[in-house]
């Protein structure tokens, strides 16, 4: 049974830096695209990053680009987020997804995407 627990969410202040935490179990990262996704009440869930199965390409929403770098570690089977330079706006729930077939591109579509976390949350004072 595939597994996904995000960590690392906290309350910080605008400006501040966060690094999240995806620990897989149940699979290898290695040979899954994986993401972050982010979510705010009443909201749909909304991309944040990805990275390719094979590390070779990342994609970023416009939102995060230059602030937050996604990053993983096959090894210890866990995916990470770098946020720097947080903002009010990027409070949220984060979850990290796992693309539901091996070796896929990277994309930014939730729907592409299998989620199994509780995800982590984010807060971010002005």
């Amino acid at each position: 049974q595939v597994q996904l627990v995000e960590s690392g969410g906290g309350l910080v202040q605008a400006g501040d830096s966060l690094k999240l935490l995806c620990v897989a179990s149940g699979l290898s990262i290695s040979r899954y695209t994986m993401g972050w996704f982010r979510q705010t009440p009443g909201k749909d869930r909304q991309f944040v990053a990805g990275l390719n199965w094979d590390n070779r390409r990342t994609k970023y929403a416009d939102s995060v680009l230059g602030r937050f770098t996604i990053s993983k570690d096959n090894a210890k089977n866990t995916v990470y987020l770098q946020m720097n330079s947080l903002k009010p706006e990027d409070s949220a729930v984060y979850y990290c997804a796992k693309q539901r077939f091996p070796n896929g591109v990277v994309t930014s579509r939730a729907i592409d995407f299998e989620f199994s976390g509780q995800g982590t949350q984010v807060t971010v004072s002005s």
